[in-house]
């Protein structure tokens, strides 16, 4: 196992940088990188230090499962999303790969000028947020208007009626992420 690289690789899953690592554990900044960079050794106190750190024991640190390789695809490329439109709506899911098992459902979703999406009613639970990239639309919930704008953001429950429309002269770009559980 090559320590160096193994540590580096969990300070970076954590989002942690070698000073706040090194603060945390107690140890200087520049030990850190010698040890990841594999200048130098750890001993088995001083690894396990560093690892207090990040609230990791020797066992996890050392354990085959916590360095094995992922089995799932973990980024999508722009030509792997699925089209999975079914209206004038162009909507792309991410994670093609989990559609049986998935619990979670994110859409790049593209709404051409003066279009209007199937309303949707769902009839499990769950929730569904999403965020306008570009354009200006309108969100029908529930006989609710709300009008959006890029950077506004929408969150509600996903079995209540929906539906989306582009009013503007130009097309929309709208990230959707949703829940559902069956009921």
């Amino acid at each position: 196992m090559n320590i160096g690289e193994r540590l580096l690789v969990l300070r970076q899953t954590k989002g942690l940088s070698q000073r706040e690592l090194a603060k945390r554990a107690g140890v200087t900044n520049s030990a850190i990188s010698m040890i990841e960079t594999n200048r130098v050794s750890p001993s088995i106190s001083s690894l396990e230090k560093i690892l207090s750190g990040m609230a990791i024991s020797l066992a996890e640190f050392f354990s085959t499962s916590a360095t094995a390789k992922l089995d799932y695809q973990v980024v999508y490329k722009a030509n792997d999303l699925l089209d999975i439109s079914l209206d004038e709506v162009a909507k792309q899911l991410v994670g093609k790969h989990f559609i049986k098992e998935r619990s979670m459902e994110m859409t790049i979703q593209t709404y051409p000028a003066a279009s209007i999406s199937i309303d949707e009613v769902r009839h499990e639970t769950g929730e569904k947020a999403g965020y306008l990239i570009k354009g200006e639309m309108l969100l029908e919930l529930q006989g609710e208007s709300y009008s959006l704008v890029v950077g506004d953001s929408f969150y509600f429950e996903s079995h209540l009626a929906h539906r989306f429309i582009n009013k503007g002269y130009t097309e929309a770009l709208l990230l959707c992420v949703s829940t559902s559980i069956e009921a």
